[in-house]
């Protein structure tokens, strides 16, 4: 199993330390990244290095918040192989189990009780002239984002090379049904249930009279293109990758080629998952509210 840490918090190094501890009296071998493995845990652990380490691996484990969620992604997904999430950040929307539900989390993937979900993702490629520049991926969005904060990008969209939209805006986000819930959310953009297979895409700011969040086919293909030749732009996928456009370019996004494997212990719905994480009210303001007084 690899273990993937937030090591800069001595609450996750506890933590960390009773997880190798408990998946060792199980005789499974525990690798982790240099230099987490290097610096905390080097008696208990086998450090790899990334490009090989979660390959032969059951499943990574990933111990803090939805950052390190998605940075053991990087990992898990090209290697075929499961992910499940300890959320020790503060949303956590991307975690399966808390803190206090470690030992059984653990317990339950040594005796292998879970189950996968595939998630979706988008692959997005920076276009100049035909020839492809850079390419990316990501599990939550790709973000067209003005690099000038003194000026708005002007883009035109096209779905299936059909023209669509065009404006001017601080970016454009192409997000999966799990990324609905993180920078596109905060943009107006709607919630998608994870099993939804379907793409959305989410004006940034968008200066126009039409600037609605869409959804798209699974096998659509979004195309952006930066039509001032004087501005140019940032591809940044999941906040963590990102690729110069310049003036000019075209951003192309479409499903990804591979899912992210999600582990599940056991049955919480998007709706239960939806209402803890955002503490929705699922009480109306007048149940809330105490009762009228009789002034008689």
């Amino acid at each position: 199993m690899l273990l993937v840490a937030h090591t800069t918090r001595p609450q996750i190094i506890a933590l960390a330390e009773r997880a190798v501890d408990q998946l060792r009296m199980s005789a499974i071998e525990v690798r982790m990244l240099p230099p987490e493995g290097d610096e905390r845990l080097p008696e208990h652990v086998r450090v790899m290095q990334p490009a090989e380490a979660a390959h032969g691996c059951e499943l990574v484990l990933a111990l803090g918040g939805d950052g390190t969620f998605l940075r053991a992604a990087e990992f898990a997904r090209p290697a075929g192989v499961p992910m499940l999430g300890v959320n020790l950040g503060h949303v956590g929307f991307l975690a399966e189990a808390d803190p206090q539900a470690l030992g059984d989390a653990v317990d339950a993937v040594v005796h292998r009780r879970y189950s996968v979900e595939e998630r979706v993702t988008v692959d997005a490629a920076v276009l100049m002239d035909g020839a492809v520049l850079t390419e990316a991926w990501a599990l939550n969005e790709a973000s067209l984002e003005r690099t000038n904060r003194e000026r708005m990008l002007e883009i035109a969209v096209a779905v299936d090379e059909r023209p669509l939209l065009r404006f001017g805006c601080d970016g454009l986000i192409c997000a999966t049904p799990t990324g609905s819930t993180a920078y596109a959310f905060s943009t107006g953009g709607p919630i998608m249930w994870p099993n939804v297979d379907a793409l959305l895409v989410v004006p940034n700011a968008a200066h126009a009279l039409f600037a609605r969040s869409i959804v798209v086919a699974p096998a659509s293909v979004v195309d952006v293109d930066l039509v001032s030749a004087a501005h140019a732009a940032v591809l940044s996928c999941d906040g963590r990758r990102s690729a110069a456009v310049p003036a000019g370019a075209r951003v192309r996004v479409r499903r990804g080629k591979l899912p992210v494997k999600v582990v599940r212990l056991g049955y919480t719905s998007f709706a239960d998952r939806l209402v803890s994480k955002f503490q929705l009210p699922v009480r109306s303001l007048r149940e809330a509210s105490p009762p009228p007084i009789d002034l008689e």
